[in-house]
């Protein structure tokens, strides 16, 4: 699978603006839906911390990137591994409260998926904060949430890549208003832009 390049001056740059990106995206995702949970239906999970982690989402990208030595194709997998969840499992919003555990998770499924080498569950324990139990059983629970469908084609990763390069140059966070006529629990819903398996878009709701 093609590696993510923006340019080929300085690769390392180039994952610092992805990083950087990918974690304004997250950050307002789940801030969205810090703002309007929906309680009567919202699973608490094995994802779900007590308190919010004090390490903000673009410094646990960072970390991520400084320590798991892992290839650039794997922050792209790891990101569509989470637009998989969140469109299988519904009930389950990405929030301040769980969003660093299914980084962590993405990130290790995304690694033994895509590389040869690479550390084990004790070594990215430490990179994410967490004990080796416990991320143990965040990647069983990601695989069974993702449905074990860990395939991504080589026209998918292309279609994220596109997507992502193209936002970045517009330097716009990809979050679209939603029409006016659009109203849930008496709120507007806002909406994200994900990829389908066979390459094109559709728009899914951050917020159940």
């Amino acid at each position: 699978m093609a590696e993510f390049e923006i340019s080929s001056h300085d690769p390392d740059q180039d994952m610092m603006n992805v990083i950087r990106f990918l974690s304004s995206l997250l950050q307002r995702i789940a801030e969205t839906n810090d703002v309007y949970p929906c309680y009567e239906t919202q699973k608490i999970t094995i994802f779900h911390g007590q308190t919010r982690p004090t390490i903000s989402i673009q410094c646990y990208l960072e970390r991520i990137f400084k320590y798991a030595n892992c290839s650039p194709s794997c922050f792209i997998v790891a990101y569509i591994y989470l637009d998989r969840f969140t469109q299988k499992q519904p009930l389950l919003p990405m929030n301040s409260f769980n969003v660093h555990r299914l980084l962590i998770a993405s990130f290790l499924v995304s690694v033994k998926f895509m590389d040869d080498i690479y550390y084990n569950n004790a070594y990215y324990a430490k990179v994410g904060g967490i004990s080796t139990a416990e991320m143990n059983l965040l990647e069983v629970d990601f695989l069974f949430g993702l449905g074990f469908q860990l395939n991504v084609s080589t026209s998918t990763f292309h279609t994220y890549c596109s997507y992502i390069q193209r936002e970045m140059l517009l330097e716009s966070p990809p979050l679209i208003q939603a029409p006016s006529t659009a109203i849930n629990h008496g709120r507007t819903e806002k909406l994200h832009c994900c990829v389908n398996e066979d390459g094109s878009t559709h728009q899914q709701q951050l917020t159940v």
